[in-house]
């Protein structure tokens, strides 16, 4: 249930309203906009409770939500969700981009990917210290070293980070290290892992699970929001369909369908989307007009001899400058910011094939 309040009603008024809902034994959540302000209800409400309030100076209406999940839904937060990580805004009409390896896998390998991710204009660097693989004999991630590397890398190139956690006994290790924490399209529905995602305010990035809906999904975020933390954002990494040609089938459509459902930011992976590398590109730049707030890229200074073996749908540096130079023009046609700052052509030299 959501109470919806008169254009001119003041803050005083809406915290009496606020004191009346919550004596009534459920949860009230404000979410001012720049017209009226929405006044949502969390908890088994009487019948009468609806009633009462319609009644009460100062709103307009209340209206019954019949959707499972109510603090990700656009109803109860009409207006888009700005997450703001260090001065990097994530939603609305700001384009992010992340990039790095599937895995960290050296100091080495995490300093020179930062720099060129920097220098292609991205702002989060992005890698796996715990890697959750199909098999129990592949390459399963460095662990906390891992963390280490990427922070030392990230700070020292001025870039934010972003790491998958896998268990929530790892969330805040993981938490201290990264600005991001991402939760893989196999543990969407770790309901302990995504409780445990609710107690802190680390960002969120929830990957959707290869066989769920939009509601499942949606749910899933609801989870996060409820333990507490309201910095969410939701990737659409691709599905699994009939189709073997590509690894998964991205759908481009979940971005506008989530972002109308929605007031979270809503991100596309078009490397595991897609799991080749020469569809990366193309469904970055679909994805981009189809209203993405941001992108997560795969790129490797040395694609073909991946620890994880996914360099296949790795971009090359070069391929990954010149796609956010791409977005960089592309991005105002359709009502995005993004500038990659400065060129550095010197940066990329070496990786011209």
């Amino acid at each position: 249930m959501i109470v919806i309040t008169q254009p001119s009603i003041s803050d005083a008024r809406i915290a009496e309203i606020v004191a009346q809902i919550e004596q009534a034994g459920v949860t009230a959540h404000v979410s001012k906009g720049t017209d009226r302000t929405v006044i949502g209800i969390i908890g088994q409400a009487a019948p009468t409770l609806a009633e009462h309030l319609r009644q009460l100076k100062g709103v307009e209406n209340v209206i019954k939500i019949s959707k499972s999940y109510k603090l990700a839904s656009r109803d109860f937060h009409p207006a888009d969700t700005i997450i703001d990580i260090k001065g990097v805004r994530i939603g609305g009409d700001n384009l992010v981009i992340m990039g790095g390896p599937c895995a960290v896998e050296s100091p080495a390998q995490s300093d020179e990917i930062a720099r060129l991710v920097k220098a292609a204009g991205g702002q989060v660097l992005r890698g796996g210290a715990f890697k959750p693989r199909t098999g129990p004999y592949s390459f399963q991630g460095v662990g906390v070293e891992g963390l280490q590397m990427m922070r030392e890398a990230g700070e020292k190139h001025g870039l934010l980070t972003i790491t998958e956690v896998m268990t929530p006994e790892y969330v805040d290790i993981c938490a201290e290290h990264a600005d991001i924490l991402q939760v893989g399209t196999r543990n969407m529905q770790n309901f302990d892992l995504l409780r445990k995602l609710g107690t802190i305010q680390t960002p969120v990035l929830l990957k959707r699970g290869f066989s769920s809906t939009y509601d499942e999904f949606l749910n899933a975020a609801e989870y996060i929001l409820a333990g507490g933390n309201p910095n969410v954002m939701l990737c659409e990494r691709g599905i699994r369909t009939f189709e073997t040609y590509t690894r998964n089938t991205l759908d481009l459509s979940a971005i506008p369908v989530l972002q109308g459902l929605s007031h979270l930011p809503v991100i596309s992976d078009p490397s595991h989307g897609t799991g080749r590398r020469e569809l990366v590109e193309p469904m970055a730049k679909a994805s981009v007009a189809a209203g993405a707030n941001g992108l997560i890229i795969e790129m490797h200074t040395d694609p073909d001899n991946s620890m994880t073996g996914d360099g296949v749908q790795s971009l090359f540096p070069d391929q990954f400058a010149g796609l956010l130079k791409d977005l960089e023009r592309l991005a105002p046609i359709v009502g995005k910011k993004f500038d990659t700052k400065k060129e550095q052509p010197e940066a990329f030299a070496v990786w011209q094939r």
